[in-house]
């Protein structure tokens, strides 16, 4: 073998053993992204798999609230996998002239190796007597420790 081709193997496993020395530590838990979502009487966010479909049509359910029947939050987050967390949704709204307030909590636990989405939702009479949402807050929970939040801009 010519000489080159020695010490590019030579650095190569040089850099494999450094590499696997390193520490391994688990991710920290947070929350990516937050999706607040209308559903319609048959419970669809979207018509169809396409996300400007998607768009659209949560447009048009928010021009039409007669079609409603609840709000969904898509949440997407990533934590250690051996760790039970809990995802907690704050929203705040009104009925009429009268501010409302709810709150959805759902034990999560990640099963793949990159983040996960996990959906929580208020439909039905719950959902009735909300009224319409002005403002929320998604946090993620370790225990009795928030480890993560995203809020809305008027929360």
């Amino acid at each position: 073998m010519l000489p080159h081709v020695h010490a590019l193997r030579f650095l190569f496993l040089l850099s494999l053993s450094a590499c696997a020395s390193l520490p391994v530590q688990a991710a920290a838990p947070i929350l990516i992204k937050v999706l607040p979502q209308y559903i319609d009487r048959q419970g669809r966010h979207a018509l169809s798999p396409s996300l400007s479909d998607r768009d659209a049509y949560q447009a048009h359910l928010r021009r039409h609230p007669e079609e409603r029947s609840g709000i969904r939050f898509a949440i997407q987050w990533k934590g250690p996998k051996a760790v039970p967390l809990k995802l907690r949704v704050e929203m705040r709204g009104a009925l009429g002239q009268e501010p409302t307030s709810s709150v959805l909590e759902q034990p999560v636990q990640r099963r793949g190796l990159f983040s996960s989405w996990t959906s929580v939702q208020l439909a039905g009479e719950p959902y009735k007597q909300f009224g319409e949402l002005a403002a929320w807050r998604a946090t993620l929970w370790e225990g009795s420790q928030q480890v993560g939040e995203q809020k809305s801009f008027l929360w």
